[in-house]
């Protein structure tokens, strides 16, 4: 069964649902005359297309240029935004006097905090990036002093795990960036025909976007095959596994959120 479009909350004995995105099916936008443009798994609320924010995690592009592009100086306050570089090399200049270039493999985090404003410079024949949103307590956030960091590929922690499996730690306890949402943030690598197992704890969600190659998704008794920039969601009412399955050699992006932070969520 190949998927291409969402297959929302079925009820199943496992307690598995799976929620699949394919690339026409998700949001989209364009930067300096359409030199930068995006797929956006998560837009934000007023635009069409992909998920809904899942808890914390509030917006999720993938952008791409062919050429040099500006996304020109504009405001934040309060999100905690990161940009990982997955190829070519992406500049920050910001309100606060930085003024900083990040190569394939890095990141650049903005906890935004009482506000900051930045711009995103683009150079070279292709540049390839994810930016990713999430939401603190807004309450807290909106007091502190914003804060700049990045960091190079090497200084991102990787894990080799069975099979050949290697998973980059970007965001939680384990990774390079620990933020005040609740996230765990990993790129893995899959071996082809290697199984991969995501657990998934009750009221925990998985977001994951394959950025290179294929996987199958076995759930409740079924697979579905899912191919570059295909965006899926994976939830459960109690304790379940997701198990991946590479098709050939895959890169995915995965990201583990509370649907409940803990705190409440803005409402836009």
């Amino acid at each position: 069964m190949h998927l291409v479009g969402p297959m929302q909350n079925q009820p199943t004995t496992h307690n598995l649902h799976i929620s699949v995105w394919s690339p026409d099916r998700q949001g989209s936008g364009s930067f300096d005359g359409g030199k930068i443009t995006e797929i956006k798994p998560i837009p934000f609320p007023q635009e069409r297309g992909g998920s809904d924010r899942i808890g914390p995690l509030f917006y999720w592009a993938w952008a791409s240029a062919r050429g040099d592009g500006v996304i020109g100086m504009h405001p934040h306050q309060g999100f905690e935004i990161i940009s990982y570089v997955m190829e070519g090399s992406v500049g920050h200049t910001d309100t606060a006097g930085n003024n900083r270039r990040v190569y394939a493999g890095g990141i650049q985090a903005m906890q935004t905090g009482s506000g900051i404003s930045h711009q995103e410079e683009m150079h070279g024949e292709r540049t390839e990036f994810l930016q990713i949103w999430f939401e603190p307590d807004m309450r807290a956030a909106l007091g502190q002093r914003p804060r700049y960091l990045d960091f190079e590929g090497s200084q991102i922690p990787r894990e080799e795990l069975s099979d050949g499996v290697v998973a980059k730690h970007i965001v939680g306890p384990n990774g390079a960036l620990r933020i005040q949402a609740p996230a765990v943030w990993d790129e893995i690598w899959i071996p082809e025909g290697v199984k991969y197992t995501i657990p998934i704890g009750n009221g925990e969600v998985v977001a994951f976007l394959i950025t290179e190659g294929a996987v199958v998704v076995e759930a409740n008794g079924e697979q579905s095959r899912l191919e570059e920039r295909h965006f899926a969601t994976a939830q459960s009412a109690a304790s379940s596994n997701l198990t991946l399955v590479s098709d050939g050699p895959v890169k995915l992006t995965t990201i583990k959120v509370p649907q409940d932070p803990g705190y409440s969520l803005i409402n836009l």
